[in-house]
């Protein structure tokens, strides 16, 4: 089966904020199709970074953006259905912002399993 989804979130704070997490045997697979970012500030830029870890670490496996500055009022595409992605189990998307409340991240993904 295949479903369409989408999570959202405004990162609360400046370390690690989970986004979506695969857990280990779920017996499905999610397929990344976009990740934006939207900076809500109206006056200062925010940096973003945003990767892959296992669940049991926030240890980095792969970098999807690393500090990149997204201006005031803008909204950055990480992913997009060019270079979208399989988030596997036991693996999770995390991301952490230069400021509070500033970034807002959507993702919207296909999970896949055998059902």
């Amino acid at each position: 089966s295949i479903f369409g989804k989408t999570v959202g979130t405004t990162l609360a704070n400046t370390s690690f904020n989970y986004l979506l997490t695969n857990s280990n045997n779920s017996n499905k697979v999610f397929k990344i199709n976009t990740i934006t970012a939207a900076n809500v500030d109206g006056t200062n830029a925010a940096d973003i970074s945003v990767y892959v870890s296992n669940t049991s670490s926030t240890a980095s496996v792969f970098d999807l953006a690393r500090t990149i500055s997204v201006p005031a009022d803008s909204t950055l595409v990480i992913t997009s259905k060019d270079t979208s992605f399989y988030l596997e189990e036991d693996r999770r998307i995390i991301a952490y912002a230069s400021a509070s409340f500033d970034i807002s991240v959507m993702i919207s993904y296909e999970e896949l399993d055998d059902a």
